[in-house]
């Protein structure tokens, strides 16, 4: 079983999710934790950002959203980017800020 390190800044972001998002969430980090693989449409690899770097999918009632998170590291799984989505792709400013924590936080 790993562990579970998020942003701080993601983790403010999370919180002011709708209930049920927040639990679907949890219910994914979990499976991530147990050593569970996600695959489309929940999540998908971002190689872009990292080997390794990945986003989970999410929707509710007030928009898309798009969570980064790391499987690489040892032992634990890192979260370190959160945005809601606005476009199809991923601007560009989203995956610089995203290897940045990410680099932070290995």
């Amino acid at each position: 079983m790993k562990g579970l390190r998020v942003h701080k800044q993601v983790s403010k972001e999370i919180d002011g999710l709708d209930l049920f998002t927040r639990q679907r969430l949890t219910e994914l980090f979990s499976l991530l934790m147990a050593g569970e693989s996600l695959g489309m449409p929940v999540s998908r690899p971002m190689p872009v950002i990292a080997h390794g770097a990945h986003e989970i999918r999410l929707k509710d009632h007030r928009g898309l959203y798009r969570v980064f998170y790391y499987v690489k590291a040892q032992n634990v799984v890192l979260v370190f980017h959160f945005i809601k989505k606005k476009t199809n792709t991923t601007p560009q400013q989203d995956i610089e800020v995203g290897r940045k924590r990410l680099e932070d936080m290995l």
